[in-house]
């Protein structure tokens, strides 16, 4: 009796367990809806506090601001302590505005605008444009996310061991571990999606 009831026994636990890996898979969370998540947000403001850990100095580097991050636009970066400093970052590279309230843009060393795409793409978490240069490693579910990326040519691993994003709707720690030891970590607090800018972002971005 128990030898006949033996192969039922397995052919129910089989099904369970191929039921409920197709669950699991169907639920899983994949870099297309990250992307997908992302960018149903065209427009993010908040606040942001970047630290400078570097191996000389004893304590890190801080810096304070807003930021407003708009799709297909840019980034305003607006520093507010230690020093006060509105920057924009775009596809063309970065400009600062001067007292007279006029965009200055900043002289690019080699490779700048590479660097520039890379940082408009992780904030965004733009995972197609992060794929050329980067593997990818995605953990986590849609409210709790934890994206790795490990650099593929030899001139990025020179520069960098890895990149980690956290976040859950959108972006909210963003941490770059250097090859030389040094790191820095970008923490995004009273991140809020909106569907457009102000009359006043507008004017920045299109200046």
């Amino acid at each position: 009796m128990k030898q006949r009831c033996l192969p039922r026994l397995m052919h129910r636990l089989c099904a369970f367990l191929a039921l409920a890996f197709l669950s699991w898979n169907a639920q899983a969370f994949e870099l297309a809806d990250l992307q997908e998540q992302l960018r149903a947000a065209p427009v993010v403001r908040g606040q942001f506090v970047q630290q400078k850990f570097l191996r000389s100095l004893p304590q890190p580097l801080t810096s304070r601001g807003e930021f407003t991050l708009a799709a297909g636009k840019g980034l305003l970066w607006l520093l507010r302590t230690p020093i006060a400093q509105d920057l924009r970052i775009d596809a063309t590279g970065i400009s600062r505005r001067d007292d007279a309230g006029k965009w200055q843009a900043l002289p690019q060393r080699s490779g700048a605008g590479r660097e520039n795409q890379l940082f408009l793409a992780v904030l965004a978490g733009d995972t197609t444009g992060l794929r050329e240069n980067f593997n990818l490693e995605l953990t986590g579910e849609s409210n709790a996310w934890q994206l790795v990326l490990t650099p593929k040519s030899a001139l990025l691993r020179q520069i960098f061991d890895s990149i980690q994003i956290n976040g859950a709707a959108l972006v909210d720690r963003i941490e770059l571990r250097e090859t030389q030891g040094d790191r820095s970590v970008l923490q995004m607090t009273d991140a809020a999606a909106a569907q457009t800018l102000t009359a006043e972002e507008q004017r920045a971005f299109a200046d």
